[in-house]
Order: structure tokens, then sequence, then C-alpha cells
């Protein structure tokens, strides 16, 4: 299922992962709702026993999948929440911060002492303490959160949800006899699945059931074991992701101690413990506030990033990773205010062109090269669509199902939660439950029309059981030669955009101006990190910046003397796609969409950066054992290994169409 949804996952840091002994891994963000445990049960290398809300244990067929996989159940305060009657309102912010006045309320009804009320926006919520009367109760905690406050301190009150105390005693009993037998827990802290562009607030569950699974066992050595789900629009189809393990967090024993003795100290060691995960997990995500900083991130990484560079997309994560907490640190510098306003304005003249970044510098071709250029790449992206047209007709129904219903359930999603902006999180999620059930339901009607049509024809006597199965296998084969077909085409008809641009003459003169434009950005803003990174990354050397990696692999002629039909026609598709993925593709981070204040797009990067010469599969460790010193370079006394073979890319070369490679064959350029 993985392997067909996703062009590539790249796990990092796998190698920390404790082979034996209990385990509780803590992921983070939950952006793909039941993708994110199926990436992390195949990369972890451990059985996982995930902890899952108990309303999505009743579904029929995912509960069915969660127990198969002995998943726990949890029962969620916020899935029995309830609007609150009235309106709720606090009078005396600064000398009575805990009382909360109802307004046309019946808290004695719908509250009851250790329940909580909610406001709206997930903006917070309190634990009841005292109910006094229908329209004036005390909490436990204080709001204050400036939202909630603004709230509260409306003059007409607010709406409010009425969240009932849940034991959880059974869950955490379960959890540690899992954990003492060995056996390892998954769990997502932040409660529930969103499409946020960062961490929510976790939950302290994750905490108590760490701490008193070694309170009960003072022998048991858990280790947690914080992991980072970067996705590259993770809903669409034949994107990318790269799963990140952090180090593993030991439990001192003076937490275990505070633990033990409850009350206040037990909130303190539950909070501190919740801090250090909270801190490991930023360290192997990438979170921003809001999406325009997402956007200033990526940009500014792709312009600082030398021309010719290549990563892998797990290197890329760190990348942007790194470039926010240098953003963090001098977001009120007013030099990186002015190039922040001088990308976005970028950005908005790159969406006025149609163009994407990394296709800024193809606008450069020109004249006989680019006509014939684009005109190969024409009919080859006609050819490849007339051969993968009857596989996408015959597939058609599963793609509209698949939109439909997971359209639906995202809206669905959105309703049902304070936290989701459009119900992304859920839409791979469905498209992959559909697919299960449609296809072979679509491929079998398939089959029963040939089976139909031969015995009308009488081929059936002379097949026999052989014209169904080779019915149903020539399907399955066609519809995978047609996904092959469908996203190299894609990259095909990405790069004829800006070739056609280059021939336009009245259009020279913005192209001209576009390059310009960039090419200052870049060099301003490479000065800039070089002049402030040293400041937060000490070992940082602008000097020790990778250049180009020759680019090799081709197809030796002999090769395809011997190659069947099929062969030669599989090892076409995967290098097309290996060769369109040197470009700098806009790599946003989830899976954000222009009508709601985001972006879209596809993110890709080079698997050549590796030095792989085998086609990328998610299971290869890609990445993994690379580290990024300071913002680009490489630590001197653990360089890669294929340093060896990387050398600078020729002038000439540094001329060439940098984007698609598709058509270039030339033996300089490909080698396997």
């Amino acid at each position: 299922m993985l392997d067909i949804f996703f062009r590539e996952i790249s796990p990092r840091g796998s190698h920390r992962i404790p082979k034996e002994g209990p385990v509780i891994f803590v992921a983070a963000p939950h952006v793909n709702q039941f993708v994110d445990p199926l990436i992390l049960m195949r990369h972890c290398q451990r059985r996982v026993s995930f902890l899952i809300a108990e309303k999505s244990m009743r579904r029929r067929f995912i509960g069915k999948m969660a127990r198969s996989v002995h998943a726990i159940p949890v029962t969620r305060p916020q899935d029995l929440a309830k609007p609150g009657i009235g309106r709720i309102q606090l009078l005396n912010r600064k000398t009575d911060p805990t009382r909360i006045t109802g307004i046309e309320t019946a808290f004695t009804q719908q509250l009851t002492i250790g329940s909580q009320i909610a406001l709206p926006m997930d903006c917070g919520s309190s634990e009841v303490k005292e109910i006094i009367s229908d329209t004036e109760l005390i909490i436990k905690k204080e709001f204050k959160d400036s939202n909630a406050l603004d709230m509260l301190t409306d003059p007409e009150g607010t709406p409010y949800k009425c969240v009932p105390h849940i034991d959880q005693s059974q869950v955490y009993k379960t959890v540690f006899d899992t954990l003492k037998a060995g056996h390892c827990i998954g769990i997502f802290p932040e409660g529930g699945s969103h499409d946020r562009t960062e961490i929510l607030p976790l939950k302290a569950g994750v905490t108590i059931m760490a701490l008193g699974a070694i309170a009960m066992n003072p022998d048991l050595n858990v280790k947690i074991v914080p992991c980072g789900l970067n996705y590259f629009h993770a809903h669409h189809f034949r994107s990318r992701a790269v799963i990140e393990f952090g180090t593993p967090i030991s439990i001192t024993p003076d937490l275990v101690e505070k633990f033990k003795e409850g009350g206040s100290s037990k909130r303190e060691a539950c909070s501190k413990l919740l801090e250090i995960i909270y801190n490991c997990l930023k360290a192997v995500t990438v979170n921003t506030p809001d999406y325009e900083t997402l956007m200033f991130i990526q940009a500014g990484r792709r312009l600082y990033k030398p021309a010719h560079r290549r990563f892998p997309i797990s290197q890329i994560v760190e990348l942007n990773r790194r470039f926010v907490a240098g953003y963090e640190h001098f977001k009120n510098d007013p030099r990186v205010q002015e190039m922040r306003r001088r990308i976005m304005e970028y950005n908005r003249l790159l969406k006025y062109h149609g163009l994407k970044d990394h296709q800024v510098n193809k606008l450069s071709m020109g004249g006989t090269r680019a006509a014939g250029l684009l005109f190969y790449r024409v009919i080859l992206l006609t050819t490849w669509g007339i051969l993968g047209l009857p596989g996408f007709i015959l597939n058609l129904p599963l793609v509209i199902i698949a939109r439909k219903i997971s359209a639906r359930k995202a809206k669905e999603a959105v309703r049902g939660s304070s936290v989701k902006v459009a119900g992304r999180d859920v839409l791979a999620t469905w498209k992959l439950l559909v697919a299960l059930v449609v296809t072979p339901t679509l491929y079998g009607f398939y089959t029963f029309i040939v089976v139909l049509i031969s015995f009308k024809y009488k081929w059936i006597l002379k097949w026999k059981v052989f014209a169904p199965i080779s019915t149903f296998c020539t399907l399955v084969t066609g519809s995978y030669v047609t996904i092959r077909l469908y996203e190299s085409g894609i990259d095909i008809y990405k790069s004829i955009r800006p070739l056609f641009l280059s021939l336009l003459p009245w259009a020279r003169s913005s192209i001209k101006n576009l390059r310009t434009v960039r090419e200052q950005l870049s060099t301003d803003i490479t000065s800039l990190i070089n002049e402030l990174a040293p400041q937060i990354y000490h070992d940082f050397d602008a000097e020790r910046i990778v250049h180009a990696v020759e680019r090799s692999a081709t197809h030796s002629s002999s090769k395809s003397l011997f190659q069947s039909p099929i062969d030669w026609l599989d090892d076409r598709v995967f290098n097309w796609e290996r060769q369109g993925e040197t470009s700098e593709f806009d790599d946003v981070i989830y899976f954000l969409e222009k009508n709601n204040g985001s972006t879209s797009g596809r993110s890709r990067t080079s698997s050549w950066a590796s030095g792989s010469s085998s086609r990328p599969r998610s299971r290869a460790p890609s990445g993994e054992n690379y580290r990024v010193e300071a913002l680009t370079g490489l630590s001197r006394t653990a360089p890669f290994s294929e340093l060896h073979r990387i050398t600078k890319i020729k002038k000439k070369e540094s001329e060439e169409d940098t984007g698609y490679h598709g058509d270039k064959e030339d033996e300089n350029c490909l080698k396997n």
C-alpha cells in the first residue's frame, strides 16, 4: 500500500531504535491519520501496539485492522464532548481569574467535579474544581492564552463545550502490562490528527504511561523514541515522506521518585518529561507558526543553496528545520524582515508567471535548441499519454470514487474537530481504504466481463481458467505501468511551460528581470546567512559547501540490445523519473493548497545525491546516515563516503537545462 501511494519514504535515524526491551514511540505531527502508524510500523523495526481512539475501533474495517495489530482503544474525552448551554465569561480577570460566570447556563446539570470546560477553536480547556450554581463555577487552572482571554472577557460571553471526566485506569493497566512484557507502544501525543503546520500542545498521558510503568516495575528500562513525520504533500498520490527517529529518551530516577510522591510533585515530573518530549519532537520535525513563514523558509532555503546542489529529501527536511531555527532567532532583525518581504514578492512574481523557482534558470534557453527540446517533449508526452490512456480509462472509476469519498470524509472531519483546517489529514487514509475495496471489485468486474465474452465466442473452452487469471494479472500490471507513465508524464508536462516562455520574444524582458531578481536574492540571502549563522551554529563554515554531484548513470547500448520491450519501457520510466527529479521542485512540507491561503504542488529531489545507482525505494534508508553540519556544510571528521565520487560540474554543464533531463542520454550525464 505504501509503495504504491508514495514515491519514496525515507527513514532517518532508525539505527537509534533499541532492538529489544520496552519502547514508547512518540510520533508527531499527526497529519495523516491512519497512514502515520503504517509508516511508523514499517520503519521502526519493532512490533508496535498503537493507542487508537475508541470511536475508530467501532468502525467495521478499521476496527478489524486495529485489533489485528493489537491496538489499544482509548476513550477520548473530546469524543464525548457536548455543547454547553448558554455562554460563559470571565468577569474579574485580575482579581479572580478562576471564577467563571455563566449566561443562561446549567452547570449543575451538564458538569461534574473533574470534568472540563473547553473553549472554541481549541483555545484551551480547564478542569472544573467547584460548581457553585448553574451560573457560577470555579476552575482548577486559569486561562492564560490571549485568544482565550479575549473570548472570555467579551461582554456577550463565549460558547463552550462540556468535556466529561473519563477513567483511563484500564488503558494505563494495558499499557503497563505491554511494556512490562518488553513490547512497544505507539502514541500520537497531540491527541488526534490535524492538518496544521506546527505541533499541537501535547497531552500528558504519555508521561503517565512512561513514569507509571517504571514506578510499578523499578527494574523496567523504558525508552521513549521521538518520531518526526515530515510529508511532502501527504494527501497527494505518489508524493514523498521522511520519517526521522530521534535519540531515545531515558527516564531519570528522580522523575520517577517525584511521580511516586503524587500531588504537585507528580504533576511537576509529568510536566518536565512532557517538555523534554516536546523539545525532542521539535528536533525531528519542521514547525512554523503560520503558512507565510513556511513559504518564506522554503523559498529562502532554495535560494541559499548554490546552483546544482542536490540533496535527498531527508536532508531537505534537516535544512528546513535549521532555517526555521535561524529565522526564529533573528526574526526581529530588520535585515531578516526586509529579506522576508523581498522573498515573498519574488514568490508572487513566480506565481504571476506560472513558474516554480527551479524553472527560472531554464528560461535562459532559447532559439532552435529550446524549440527542438519543446517539440521532442510534446511528442514524447503525447506518446506516453496514448500508451497510458487505456489504463487511465479503466481506473477512472476508482479515481472518481476515491476523490469523492475522501473529500466528503474531509468535510465531516472538519465539522467534528476544532483543530483541523481543511481536513486534509484524512484524505490519504480514505483514498487507501477506498482503493482497497474498489480496486479488486473493479478488476473482478472487468474479469467477469471478459469471461462472459469468452463464453459467447467459446474462447473459454480453449483457454479454460487461464482466461480470467491472465485478464486479472494484465489489469494489475497495466495499471502499475500507467502509474509510472503518469508520474513521469507529469514531470515532462511541468517542464514544458518554461521552454515555451523562453521562445516568446515579448516575454524576454520579463524573463530577464525574473532571473536578475533571483540572482540578486540568492546573493543577498547567502551573504546574510553567512553573517548570521555562526552566531547560532558555531561549527558553521561557509566554505564547506558541497559542490555539484557529477550526474552519472545511463543505459549502456549493449544492455538495451538484450532487453525485452517491457523491461526497456520499465527502465525508461524509472530513468525519466529519476532524471526529472534532479531539479529543485517546490518542496512545501505537508499538504497546503492555494484555496486555503496555502500552496500546492509536489516536492521531489534527486535520489542520486546519495550516490545510489538503484532506483529510489521507500525501504532504502535514503540519507539515513547523512548528517548536515551547520546549514549546508558537511562534517570534516565524518564526510560522505560518496564524496570520493563527487566533482565540480563543468562550466558548460552549468549552462545546460538543469531541470528535466529525461531527453538527455549524453554519456557524460548518464551512466549506469
